[in-house]
């Protein structure tokens, strides 16, 4: 099977709704030949990441969390101060990320999509 190339351009798109989009192709859902243990052989191009558009109040409430493994390790960063330090890119890439089944997959499969 040869490898497909999916070009999105995310100029005025919704962040969730393109997340959910990038989602099922990095799958290979759209695919007739989808398995849920195989890795699709697809690329997603996302152009224009930092054109999203992002309703309501998500800037300032949004918040993302993770834990260090250590006591008192919990990290806590609003989508504001994701944006100001990483940018849109790394936004959208958490909410693919998200969107993703958590398995063994999961990681092998993000690494197909190329935001530019």
């Amino acid at each position: 099977m040869a490898k497909q190339t999916y070009t999105i351009d995310a100029t005025n798109r919704p962040l969730g709704r393109l997340a959910v989009e990038v989602a099922i192709i990095l799958r290979g859902k759209n695919n007739p030949a989808f398995a849920l243990n195989k890795e699709a052989d697809v690329f997603v191009n996302v152009k224009n990441v930092g054109k999203i558009s992002l309703s309501g109040k998500k800037m300032k409430q949004k918040t993302y969390v993770h834990h260090t493994g250590y006591p008192g390790g919990l990290r806590k960063a609003t989508m504001e101060e994701v944006v100001a330090k990483k940018g849109l890119a790394e936004v959208f890439r958490k909410a693919v990320w998200g969107m993703l089944p958590a398995n063994k997959l999961r990681s092998k499969v993000i690494k197909r999509l190329i935001i530019e």
